[in-house]
């Protein structure tokens, strides 16, 4: 039985390939799951599909017809398959639950700082032998606040090297996090998160609950200078809103790894092409906002694991084992 990898990133393809050796064979693609590709993988019976994969009704069909059993995802998050239609058509989806969570914590303090300190900017100039300080001062993180939206494993990392720094920590969160509150984290309600933080950073999931968790209200209360870093997934803030703010010359920094509408441009070269999302073209105008490609993951130790996790996982369903990572179908 061949694997069909799809969305494989180059630096990616020999872990995949050293994962799965002994196991099955799998033949990578970098051309990521949609509608005009999902033909390719008829005759397999399992494929494996990077986050930006479109998982959706009609690309579920497709690949059913074609007689795909079961979908492994390299991410922890799901928010782009269809999981009711997935169970109506009989796959077996599993995600990784859980991988390096410094990889994305290490990276969300790394944006946190380079917006704060202007590094982006420093760094241009410099390489004009333009060696002013004018409009480079950033702020001491230390003795601040730093509120952490969503206390799991990442959350907790990163709040952490908070703690490190010197910061007082704010948390929220559906349940208290132990790590956390041992660092002296006082968990609060949202409204008093957004309102005191200085530095802001979101590592909860995308779910309906979360959607657009950062809101209009939420931007306008948060203080003016205050920073804000996104490393899970782009839909938890509004965008246009944010913009909106952004316009009015607030906020010390914004980093973002992610973007709501970022499928079918991120891990792309779109270098060559004029880019039709206005929103996304407006963002990358401001001097305060760090735009990354999702790659807060992107880590040997952390693309290591998740491949190994999803070999794991493929073995699981040809030997008719279930683990926690399975999504579809529903535990009983």
């Amino acid at each position: 039985m061949e694997i069909l990898a799809f969305g494989v990133q180059a630096d990616e393809k020999p872990l995949i390939e050293k994962a799965f050796a002994g196991r099955f064979p799998v033949r990578c693609l970098d051309v990521f799951l949609n509608a005009d590709t999902a033909p390719i993988a008829a005759g397999h019976e399992a494929v494996s599909t990077s986050v930006n994969a479109d998982l959706d009704a009609e690309v579920l069909r497709i690949l059913a017809a074609g007689g795909t059993r079961m979908i492994a995802q390299r991410s922890t998050g799901f928010n782009n398959i269809d999981l009711a239609v997935a169970g109506e058509l009989g796959f077996t989806v599993a995600r990784v639950e859980s991988y390096s969570p410094y990889s994305v914590a290490e990276f969300a303090w790394t944006l946190a700082t380079a917006v704060n300190r202007r590094i982006v900017r420093a760094a241009g100039r410099t390489r004009d032998f333009d060696f002013r300080l004018d409009g480079l001062m950033g702020r001491d993180f230390h003795g601040r606040t730093a509120g952490v939206l969503g206390t799991g494993r990442i959350g907790a990392a990163f709040a952490r090297i908070a703690h490190g720094f010197g910061m007082r920590l704010l948390g929220w969160d559906i349940a208290e996090n132990p790590d956390c509150t041992d660092l002296g984290m006082t968990y609060t309600d949202k409204e008093r998160l957004f309102a005191e933080a200085d530095l802001i950073s979101l590592h909860v999931p995308l779910l309906p609950a979360t959607h657009h968790i950062v809101d209009a209200a939420a931007l306008a209360a948060m203080k003016d200078d205050a920073v804000l870093v996104n490393t899970s997934r782009g839909g938890l803030i509004d965008t246009e809103a944010l913009v909106g703010e952004l316009r009015r010359g607030r906020f010390g920094g914004v980093g973002l790894d992610v973007y709501e509408a970022e499928a079918g441009l991120f891990f792309l070269d779109k270098s060559l092409e004029a880019v039709a999302d206005d929103t996304l073209a407006r963002l990358m105008t401001f001097p305060n906002v760090l735009v990354s490609s999702h790659q807060a993951y992107y880590t040997e130790d952390a693309v290591t694991q998740i491949v190994e996790t999803t070999a794991r996982n493929v073995s699981d369903w040809a030997a008719g084992r279930r683990s926690v990572n399975v999504l579809v179908p529903a535990a009983p």
